[in-house]
């Protein structure tokens, strides 16, 4: 792992949802304490977010110098990615260092090499030898298996399995449930949806997407004795 200060106060941009959740994370399983949250002034609509100050993002640094607080960039998968990687840009072009979690309730081990701006959620298993880019979000549950390749502005979902000496190109997406055996590659830009299971390596700007499951045809109301 990096070796930035892990003890600095920090800055939120965004006031959502992931926003919300990363204050709730970094207060309760982290030495940072958050101060205040941003976001650009177009969009400034609340003075306040879970009782502290919103700012605008362009004004932040005449009250929290870069110099003395970190930033975390709470965007989701927009664009896949690329609207949290822009945000990511423009805060570190301001001079602010981007803070990583990863919890307390993970599986990880000493030699994890992992970049800026990361969240790492509760219950995921990273094995020996891997490397998380930057900007990376994993979600809770997830299976990374060893000697696996995460690049930079990813998102993988609740549940994923990413198998042995997998590579993740940059500014891909895995979703919920979804598998990848071993040994592949996943293009830049690869979106796997939910449930999907990849077999083999992927071109650049590619989905592949699961068939979602039919309704029946049968009334629930039959079927309850099976339950």
């Amino acid at each position: 792992m990096n070796n930035e200060r892990r003890d600095r106060p920090l800055i939120i941009f965004g006031v959502g949802e992931l926003a919300q959740l990363a204050y709730f994370y970094f207060t309760h399983d982290s030495l940072r304490q958050v101060v205040a949250f941003t976001v650009d002034g177009a969009h400034l609509q609340q003075d306040q977010c879970m009782g502290l100050p919103v700012l605008a993002f362009e004004e932040v640094h005449a009250h929290y110098a870069p110099q003395e607080y970190d930033m975390f960039v709470a965007i989701g998968y927009a664009r896949l990615n690329q609207a949290r990687a822009e945000k990511c840009f423009e805060a570190k072009s301001r001079g602010y260092r981007l803070a990583t979690y990863i919890s307390s309730r993970s599986v990880t081990w000493g030699d994890l090499v992992i970049g800026e701006n990361c969240f790492i959620m509760e219950g995921n298993i990273i094995q020996p030898f891997v490397r998380i880019g930057n900007n990376v979000i994993i979600w809770c549950g997830s299976l990374v298996s060893h000697h696996v390749e995460i690049g930079d502005n990813c998102f993988i979902a609740a549940h994923a399995v990413v198998s042995g000496h997998v590579k993740i190109g940059a500014h891909s997406f895995v979703g919920v449930n979804a598998t990848l055996r071993d040994k592949i590659t996943l293009a830049e830009r690869t979106l796997v949806g939910a449930g999907a299971l990849i077999i083999a390596s992927t071109k650049e700007n590619t989905a592949h997407l699961a068939a979602a499951s039919p309704e029946a045809g049968v009334p629930s109301q039959r079927l309850q004795s099976l339950l």
